[in-house]
């Protein structure tokens, strides 16, 4: 890690300035840093903000400072409601990836070395103004040869290894926080660290993207209301994206609509069945449906852009998650602690008792509830909430689904305030779980479950042998966790102390006793140096025989 620290020294500095800058300056020194790098003057890192600023404005600061790498990891982190409190994901929301677009130099320069050809070859018209610039990339309109308008998305010059950089120094950070730093330990830092660098580096790959996109696009084949563009993977690489260029209006630009005569009623629907059907049949959605992803066209055809971010659910997973609305529905608190649990989300060690509390509160928010008057994507993060106060993981792609939803209805009521989600949500959950108990769907599980039990029992003797074969060897380990150790250590230490008293008193006894048959015998004194040695050491045994059990009673343990 040091050697780290001096390869990207300068990266540091500047890292260090923006905690500084923004109030975090604890952070530098709980870590160790300021006994590493040098720490500029406190003049150069003054907050230039006079005003009193929120924790989650000031962590918006910082990473917006910071640029490209924090930006994305911020936008990616806001859809991890069940991690970060709902103040901070409210600023995470907030942050904006606009930066000011690169050369036309540049981007010929990147093409070419890409696509293995001169940009008047390869297209026809390329407009050297672009589109839309972001963080990672930029788009520019182009025509290729075959006269077909595309959109050309180029990456950044060197973005990809300035954000592995950071992504290093984040691992870095995130190992240290969590080895001094409980509350960085008690959240799993260096986890979600990794987690958003994963997400972050598939959106460095554009033939990702393109993969992703096809596959949403064959989910939508023989429904013209919906529309992906189309990839052309000869003019594309890591780096390179050529796409169908689609001129619509935004979904959210209610004036045009208006005057194209568009009904906003069918646009509401219509997205909304778009992604219910993404989301619950096919387990494989679009992440981030927001304004500027979707565009509509004459005909009320929805189109969905943009695919660098995308959610999967398992054919369990989407059967959990139907069941968790319809309980959250009806009111079944069993129902929701169930549906939880099934998804492997609640640890060990959580408080049941509270939890089921909660929950009962949720349920309360919604039971009764008309379904027109109940916002399914406000319900599920109402839930990641709790997740949240009772530590429960919540898989990644189930906290993206819910911020998908979040968006998607927010879109929809703009559209049309009349229109409930939920009316759309609902059939398909419903859906989803009838077809579930189908006698077709039950026969197909019953034959996975009997060729996997069928397995089992097969290699259960081989699996008995190779135990037993262990134990022989005497190299079978047992790893036992216990929680409050050293309560249960303290314990065994007292009942070794008494343990070892009374073999002390047995002992003595035992002494005791031959005195008192060899002077029976013998029938000599007892008198040891003039002192009655059985009549003292019956006394001695005789407190400590008491003492012992004002002891075991004073335990209440008999």
């Amino acid at each position: 890690m040091f050697g780290r620290k001096m390869k990207h020294a300068h990266r540091y500095q500047e890292i260090i300035r923006a905690f500084l800058r923004n109030g975090f300056g604890y952070i530098i020194k709980e870590l160790g840093l300021t006994d590493i790098m040098s720490i500029p003057k406190k003049k150069e890192v003054a907050d230039t903000n006079l005003l009193p600023r929120t924790t989650g404005e000031r962590i918006r600061s910082f990473l917006q400072e910071l640029g490209p790498t924090f930006i994305k990891m911020g936008q990616i982190a806001s859809t991890r409601r069940d991690l970060i409190p709902a103040d901070i994901i409210q600023e995470l929301e907030k942050l904006q990836d606009c930066v000011p677009p690169f050369p036309f130099d540049q981007v010929r320069q990147i093409i070419e070395a890409e696509l293995g050809a001169n940009i008047e070859e390869i297209f026809a018209e390329f407009h050297e103004t672009p589109l839309a610039a972001a963080s990672i990339g930029q788009v520019h309109y182009a025509l290729l040869h075959t006269k077909e308008p595309v959109a050309v998305k180029i990456q950044r010059p060197e973005i990809q290894s300035i954000i592995e950089t950071d992504l290093e120094i984040l691992e870095d950070l995130a190992g240290l926080m969590e080895s001094r730093m409980d509350w960085a330990k008690k959240y799993q830092i260096r986890d979600m660290v990794e987690e958003f660098s994963k997400s972050l580096r598939a959106e460095l790959d554009y033939s990702i993207e393109a993969r992703n996109a096809e596959k949403i696009a064959d989910q939508f084949i023989g429904n013209s209301t919906i529309r992906i563009p189309k990839m052309y993977w000869d003019y594309s690489t890591k780096k390179v994206l050529t796409m169908e260029y689609i001129q619509g209006i935004k979904v959210n630009d209610l004036e045009k609509m208006a005057e194209k005569g568009y009904n906003r009623k069918v646009v509401a629907e219509r997205l909304a069945h778009s992604i219910f059907h993404q989301i619950l049949i096919e387990g494989f959605f679009h992440g981030d449906p927001h304004p500027g992803n979707v565009v509509v066209l004459p005909g009320e055809v929805i189109v969905l852009m943009d695919f660098g971010m995308v959610g999967r659910l398992s054919p369990d997973m989407k059967y959990h998650f139907s069941s968790l609305v319809i309980s959250l529905k009806r009111g079944s608190t069993d129902g929701i602690i169930k549906a939880i649990s099934r998804m492997g989300l609640i640890p060990v060690n959580t408080d049941m008792a509270l939890l089921r509390a909660e929950v009962d509160e949720l349920r309360d928010k919604y039971y009764g509830v008309p379904l027109s008057e109940i916002s399914l994507g406000k319900a599920i993060n109402d839930l990641f909430t709790v997740a949240f106060h009772h530590r429960i993981q919540i898989p990644a792609d189930l906290t993206l689904l819910g911020k998908a939803i979040l968006t998607v209805e927010g879109v929809v009521e703009l559209l049309d305030p009349e229109f409930s989600i939920m009316d759309v949500a609902e059939p398909f959950g419903q859906r989803l779980i009838k077809d579930r108990f189908h006698p077709k769907n039950l026969a197909e599980n019953a034959w996975s479950y009997i060729v996997e039990y069928t397995e089992f029992i097969s290699n259960l003797p081989k699996n008995i042998r190779e135990i037993t074969s262990t134990m022989q060897r005497g190299k079978l380990h047992v790893e036992i966790t216990i929680s409050e150790l050293h309560l249960l250590l303290e314990k065994l230490d007292r009942i070794s102390n008494r343990l070892s008293f009374s073999i002390v008193l047995l002992s003595f006894s035992i002494i005791m006793v031959g005195l008192i048959i060899g002077s029976s015998i013998g029938r000599q004194s007892t008198l040891l140096w003039k002192i009655p040695a059985i009549e003292l050491g019956f006394g001695v045994a005789s407190l400590m025989f008491l003492w012992l059990l004002y002891a075991i009673y004073k335990s209440g343990r008999f």
